[in-house]
């Protein structure tokens, strides 16, 4: 059996996974950010990425309601208020909507997610699947991509704000408070796993769930990638207008 860890061995392995896993990396991406992307390519990330943001609170339910300590429920359950705000027009779901709408999306179509390609749909169900099937450590693990996601924020709001002249600071508002909100969740999550994962068995199990995580965000680039920047989208996917 593998020897266990140190928590800083395993911090450093988990963040390693980020560094060669973590969908920054995606080509995807590099085309956003460096302003190659048509504004129907964008517009078809806002809308399927819509679909993984509004799911986050329904995962972030799953987990909570596995979870038999009252702290970590208090900790956990901010991440919902986060996503679905204290009112209706708060929170991060909300903004992510006004981030499609400001590029010229129909609300109702967001909303409805019926237009989602298949890849989006299936990689998001698989992922609240896990957190409510594996074990909570297994689940709580799985969330720290959130600590790769500051990087990506930067990089995606000064790409897109110096290359789209159609996208504005107030379009992209969904990211304004979302680096500190990753940044506290993260931290959090990552000295937790390390408390709870002490075992060699445990620390493997850790670092495969960050891994499927990585690959739920990978998978959902890809398929935007095939569908839209390669041209193939399947039957029943938005199209767009000239797409």
């Amino acid at each position: 059996m593998t020897q266990a860890m140190s928590p800083g061995e395993l911090e450093a392995a988990l963040r390693q996974i980020g560094a060669t896993r973590y969908h920054n990396l995606h080509p995807l991406h590099r085309l956003m950010h460096e302003g190659r992307c048509t504004r129907i390519q964008l517009q078809a990330w806002a809308l399927n990425r819509y679909y993984y943001q509004a799911s986050i609170p329904i995962k972030d339910s799953t987990i909570l309601s596995r979870i038999e300590d009252p702290a970590l429920r208090r900790v956990w359950r901010q991440r919902i208020i986060d996503h679905d705000g204290e009112h209706e027009a708060d929170g991060g779901v909300y903004r992510w909507i006004k981030l499609a709408e400001g590029l010229g999306l129909d609300r109702e179509l967001v909303v409805g997610a019926r237009a989602i390609l298949p890849i989006t749909r299936y990689a998001v169900e698989a992922y609240i699947h896990f957190c409510a099937t594996r074990t909570l450590l297994e689940a709580i693990a799985s969330s720290l991509t959130e600590l790769f996601s500051p990087n990506i924020i930067g990089e995606r709001v000064s790409g897109m704000l110096a290359n789209y002249d159609f996208v504005t600071k107030d379009t992209l508002a969904y990211f304004t408070a979302r680096p500190v909100q990753a940044q506290r969740d993260s931290d959090f999550a990552i000295q937790w796993v390390k408390a709870h994962a002490l075992a060699a068995e445990q620390q493997q199990a850790a670092l495969r769930a960050l891994e499927f995580k990585c690959d739920v965000l990978w998978a959902q680039s890809d398929a935007l990638m095939h569908a839209y920047v390669e041209g193939h989208p399947p039957p029943g996917a938005w199209r767009g207008e000239g797409a």
